[in-house]
């Protein structure tokens, strides 16, 4: 949208305003009893349309790239003419007369605009580039009503929605343009403030905690709040201006029923006033609608822009993380960070309004209470404040327990990665069960949290809840018994009601949003303590052109450590290679080998000296680090491919044997962390991957170690080697294999910390210093090691396993004879040879197929694809119990029940007679009044109290039952299932859909119960008061039913490729946690930023059109509601002479809930249905493969008991396939 256009919609739209407080003005003077001429409200009023379908107009033609529309400048010439006829009658009667001073200025700056929209029409806006790519239908921003959001629910109702069905996101909301906005503001807040000390300690993750719970921000620490608003800031004012708007028109439909009131109080009053009346409600409501959808979707899309600015920042910053902060984030904490904390932002934008929109509102509606019943009000406004104290102390204790949950959360995250990572290990040592009582534990710890936070829950609810009747009963009372005279009649009590309705929704919101608040708080905490962390420092190892000298690393008087805090770990070195030798560096264990290639790669902190490394760098860790890919992607690492050099590094690095045994060679897909690799193939993955990017500088970190001997001297002579592939490179070998030693150009000797000796191979044997020693001590090591290794298998999963049970018999105490077994695991995919002494009569088979299909080892997250099936929702509800569903049902019943007798009787009271001035009954029927206020409070504050807690605490059993489950079933699977299984997939469930399923789902199943009394309720006074109406309800709910199902459909299927596309983000996540020194030595940061942007944004394109999904059921819904409460009104007109204003009042101020209570009901089924699907994904690993729950060695050994009779006996090699 250009800055012509945005001026063209400015000026529409404060021509719009102009008329509707025109037409406001003439409601306040109808109220207090002046006349006012019928061509003050109809004029204002369809001049006030006229500019809002002018203003649609404008979007239209810039949708249809109109540069200068004539018909446009048509009607603005017209309505200037118009106005000019009128601006000239109005300056003579201004000279003659007393004029309405609000009249003429609002026509005055109403010709003013006119003028102005003219002279903008006169303008030609800019021509419209035509896009690079073919646009998405999305990013016409009036799609909120538009029939191309028709389109995809069209098809998600006909088939399920699948990826291609997805629009694309907007540029502006992709992660390339949000996160450098925040991370440029963050940027700026960290330099406003003083440069740490050098002495800073870096705090564990406890202490950090307790920084958060017990002490604020310190005043030296950036803002994160203050880059998080300047970063969003106009998205935020937007979405002001909508809000003060509707909430503005919110206080209309009292005044249009205090009208509709006097008009049925009124026998000789037109008819024609009443169905104009009628019609402006309608009117009215629907372009608050419109306003209010308009307000929500701006909230949402700067909510997930929000959330892709904060995960993105988390992203970068986990890559140039120190060595000594990583230590204080785990990782679970880190993905609960993208997870959870991140979601918090984001479910908090949608209100954060309502923190200065609940107090106008408040005072707006305590403002028109006042005009209604004067002084009296102010015993309301008391009741609200005492309220004040006790949710402010509700919050301070909720954010304690919020804290806590958090903390509970990221521990029991952090031990599930860390199963996860080493599922094979508790496999094999049978610690499942171990740990699940561990995970248990923790979990537990996190319920006991949720409940405590319940019950405060239930307190504030109960306290907001019951707030209103009290504000009505302490005004009402006050106003009748100050003065005889103050009559309660139906204006003043249902204009009041009404009043009160409006002041409910704030006062029921506000818990809501202080709990979001709270949580949000904490979590802005948590990631300012993060983002706050060292850095590497980036000039730790300075980096010279090629030329000058002709070393191409070197160290002076190097000094290095892990953290700033500590001593140094490596000291006084002093250290120059030459380019294209071969440097190997030995030592004892916990020397400082590992640490010298670290301080190469700048991952240690230089306290003195200098670092220079000349040229690019590849880096080979002791560990290898895989990725989930193929393995030629593992290998090329985003590099051009280069065929035949591709082909000599393969075979250079002794890969070409594996190629011919996996399923597809090169593109079979290797499972997370290389899970289906051996440790000797991960480790010549890795060195090709640092081979094949032919960088100038190799640190190899005992490359060597993993492998077999012969295969470590082909590597050698071939790779590293001075006949290798790297000959000409500069090699930094770190290595305990003395036959390559006598190659080396140089070797260095480390000795805790320090280089103790450098020189060649015989310079330093001479010596007989520490390395003569260190010859001495591993020379008979490594000939014991060659003598007693295995030839390493080529096969995936393989090991030999030597078990040695006492075996006890069944009828005696005694222990036999030690039976001494020989077992060979080796994998599915092998084929071995039965011998002899063979348990299995049975030959394995063997599995080698070379399709590219059987090449792919893990499964993507799937989403499933119709209705969430019902055993979903039975399991849940058997989750949380029978007994305690029937108990909720009934406390939402009764409190409905004694809310809608109050109200009933209040209009029997307005419609009891005036006699002399005054009402007879009115002491009966305030204190009857009293009395159910009596009562209604202790029930409703029972019911509110009882639902609220019948409702969080059976979300929390249920939510421990799935945990339990979840936990046991993933235990129990195979191995076969976790090498198949990415871990991000695994993470997304015990991290967000438990989430979802703690927090979320009870929330809105609270909601929806709500909503469906309230609408039930509603319905049956409108029912009682105008019978009419009941031909429409039931087309309409039939219309409202089948527009639920309709949207149903799309927006469960969107919410299950949303949660799909989640799990990507995790996995890649803790891939890079895993490699970042990797990815920093071979400098694709920015690759893996994309990679992991391409993924975020691949998550939002799922999310986004359930945005819309969203808008363009609450458009249809509201419009829908508007249309009862029109006819509420209009057939109150029709039978205004058999209808009492106390009923008309009742039913037309319970009609103005009916729309939000319908849309919200709406809402809340579509809610639970697509929320649920956290349950389903949570159920998906009950249906896969299980182990036997005995296990069966034990099995195997108690047969080999009965065999060998208690007699010394001894059986060998006996060959297995490994199934776990």
């Amino acid at each position: 949208m250009s800055h012509l256009n945005k001026a063209k919609t400015a000026v529409g739209f404060l021509l719009w305003i102009i008329c509707w407080l025109d037409v406001f003005y003439s409601f306040w003077e109808r109220s207090h009893s002046r006349n006012v001429a019928a061509v003050h409200l109809v004029s204002p009023t369809l001049l006030g349309l006229t500019m809002l379908l002018a203003t649609l107009m404008v979007q239209y033609e810039r949708m249809k790239g109109v540069q200068s529309s004539g018909i446009m400048l048509i009607f603005w010439l017209l309505a200037l003419l118009c106005a000019s006829v009128t601006f000239r009658s109005k300056i003579l009667q201004a000279q003659d007369q007393a004029v309405s001073g609000w009249r003429y200025t609002t026509f005055y700056v109403y010709y003013a605009l006119l003028l102005l929209a003219l002279v903008l029409s006169c303008l030609s806006d800019q021509i419209s580039r035509p896009p690079l790519c073919t646009a998405a239908p999305h990013r016409k921003e009036t799609h909120i009503v538009r029939s191309v959001s028709f389109r995809m629910m069209l098809t998600g109702y006909k088939r399920p929605l699948e990826e291609k069905d997805l629009w694309s996101l907007n540029p502006e909301d992709r992660s390339h343009c949000v996160v450098p906005q925040l991370l440029r503001r963050w940027t700026a807040e960290c330099h406003k403030q003083p440069p740490h000390g050098e002495n800073k300690e870096v705090r564990a993750v406890e202490e950090s905690e307790i920084l958060i719970v017990k002490s604020p921000k310190k005043s030296g620490e950036p803002s994160l709040l203050w880059a998080l608003c300047l970063t969003f800031a106009p998205h935020f004012l937007v979405s002001c201006l909508y809000k003060l708007i509707q909430d503005i028109l919110m206080f209309v439909g009292p005044e249009i029923l205090r009208l509709l009131i006097l008009f049925v109080n009124d026998p000789d009053a037109p008819s024609w006033q009443g169905y104009f009346y009628a019609a402006l409600l309608f009117v009215c409501t629907c372009v608050q609608s419109l306003i209010l959808q308009r307000y929500f979707h701006v909230c949402f899309v700067s909510g997930m822009r929000l959330r892709t600015a904060v995960i993105g920042a988390i992203y970068r910053k986990a890559l140039v993380i120190s060595s000594a902060a990583r230590r204080s984030s785990t990782v679970g904490e880190i993905v609960n960070l993208m997870s959870v904390d991140a979601q918090r932002f984001m479910d908090l934008v949608t209100y954060i309004n309502m923190i200065w929109s609940a107090p106008l509102q408040v005072v707006l509606a305590l403002y028109f209470l006042w005009e209604n019943l004067g002084p009296s009000v102010l015993a309301g406004v008391a009741v609200m404040v005492l309220m004040v104290p006790i949710n402010a102390v509700i919050a301070m204790k909720t954010k304690t327990y919020q804290v806590a949950q958090m903390k509970n959360k990221d521990s029991r995250i952090k031990l599930m990665n860390e199963m996860l990572n080493g599922i094979k290990v508790l496999k094999l040592y049978a610690w499942e069960m171990a740990f699940k009582e561990k995970v248990s534990q923790i979990r537990e710890n996190e319920l006991k949290v949720l409940k405590k936070a319940a019950y405060l829950g239930a307190v504030s609810t109960f306290t907001w809840v019951c707030a209103p009747f009290l504000v009505a009963l302490s005004t009402f009372s006050v106003y009748v018994l100050i003065d005889d005279q103050n009559v309660l009649d139906a204006e003043k009590a249902f204009v009041s009601l009404a009043l009160f309705n409006i002041l409910r929704f704030p006062l029921n919101m506000l818990p809501m949003v202080i709990s979001s608040m709270v949580q949000a708080s904490v979590s802005l905490k948590r990631l300012r303590v993060f983002l706050s962390h060292e850095e590497l420092q980036e000039d730790s190892v300075e980096r010279p052109t090629a030329g000058g000298s002709p070393y191409s690393i070197s160290i002076e008087d190097g000094v290095f450590s892990w953290s700033r805090s500590e001593s140094p770990t490596l000291k006084r070195l002093n250290v120059r290679i030459p380019e294209g030798s071969l440097v190997a560096v030995v030592g004892h264990v916990g020397s400082g080998k590992s640490s010298l290639l670290s301080a190469l790669l700048g991952e240690m902190d230089k306290m003195e000296g200098s670092v220079s490394v000349k040229g690019s760098v590849a880096y080979v860790p002791q560990q290898a680090w895989i990725l989930n890919a193929t393995l030629k992607n593992n290998i090329v690492f985003g590099q051009k491919r280069k065929e035949a050099w591709y082909h000599r590094v393969v075979e250079a690095c002794a890969l070409h044997q594996d190629l011919e045994i996996l399923p597809a060679g090169d593109e079979t897909e290797i499972g997370e962390k290389g899970v289906n690799l051996s440790g000797g193939q991960k480790q010549r993955v890795s060195l090709a991957r640092a081979v094949y990017c032919d960088r100038s500088v190799y640190l190899l970190d005992d490359p060597l170690s993993a492998v077999d001997a012969h295969v470590g001297k082909h590597i050698f002579d071939y790779v590293i080697g001075p006949q290798g592939l790297l000959k000409d490179k500069t090699r930094i070998l770190v290595t305990h294999g003395l036959s390559y030693l006598p190659q080396a150009h140089l070797v260095l000797v480390m000795v805790d910390g320090e280089i103790t000796e450098v020189g060649s191979y015989q310079q330093l044997k001479e010596k007989e210093g520490a390395f003569a020693e260190f010859l001495r001590m591993y020379a008979a090591n490594e000939q014991s090691e060659e003598t007693g290794k295995n030839h390493e298998k080529s096969l995936p999963v393989a090991a030999v396993i030597t078990l040695c049970p006492t075996i006890r018999r069944d009828s005696e105490g005694t222990t036999s004879s030690v039976t001494h077994v020989c077992v060979s695991f080796s994998s599915s995919q092998s084929a071995s040879n039965v011998s002899k002494g063979s348990v299995s009569e049975q030959n394995v088979e063997e599995k080698n197929s070379k399709n590219a299909e059987a090449g792919k080892t893990t499964d993507a997250d799937k989403a499933l694809t119709g209705r969430v099936k019902l055993s979903v929702f039975f399991s849940y509800l058997k989750a949380i119990g029978v007994l305690l569903s029937i108990i909720s049902l009934l406390f939402f019943l009764s409190h409905n029940l004694l809310s809608l007798f109050a109200n009933y009787w209040l209009s029997l009271w307005t419609d009891d007679p005036v006699v002399n001035g005054t009402q007879p009954n009115r002491l009966m029927r305030l204190g009857v009044y009293g009395a159910l206020g009596c009562v209604l409070c202790p029930s409703a504050g029972v019911a509110v109290c009882g639902y609220s807690l019948s409702v969080s605490i059976g979300g929390i059993l249920a939510s421990r039952f799935l945990h339990q489950s979840m936990l046991f079933d993933v235990l129990r699977s195979p191995m076969s299932f976790f090498e198949r299984t990415p871990s991000g997939n695994l993470v997304n469930r015990f991290a967000k859909e438990m989430d979802t399923i703690d927090s979320v789902i009870p929330m809105i199943l609270k909601m929806f119960m709500g909503s469906l009394f309230n609408v039930v309720g509603s319905c049956i006074i409108i029912l009682v008061a105008t019978p009419m109406v009941a031909l429409i309800i039931p087309f309409l709910g039939v219309l409202y039913f089948f527009v639920q199902r309709f949207y149903v459909a799309s927006s469960r299927q969107l919410k299950r490729l949303e949660s799909v596309s989640r799990s990507p983000i995790y996995t890649h996540f803790s891939e890079t946690l895993l490699g970042t020194s990797v990815i920093r030595a071979f400098g694709e940061q920015e690759r893996f930023i994309h990679e992991s942007d391409q993924r975020v944004d691949h998550n939002q394109k799922a999310y986004y059109p359930g945005i819309v999904a969203n808008r363009w059921l609450a458009v249809r819904l509201e419009f829908v509601g508007n249309c009862i409460v029109s006819f509420a009104a209009l057939f109150a007109v029709l039978a205004r002479e058999s209808l009492s204003p106390g009923i008309m009042g009742l039913s037309i101020s319970y009609a103005l809930q009916l729309t939000a209570s319908l849309t919200w009901l709406v809402r809340m089924s579509s809610d639970v249905e697509t929320n649920i699907v956290a349950v389903e994904r949570v159920k998906e690993y009950s249906d896969t493969e299980k182990e036997v729950h005995k296990p069966k060695v034990e099995v195997f050994f108690k047969m080999l008991q009965s065999w060998v009779g208690g007699r010394g006996s001894c059986i060998s090699c006996i060959n297995m396939r490994a199934t776990f």
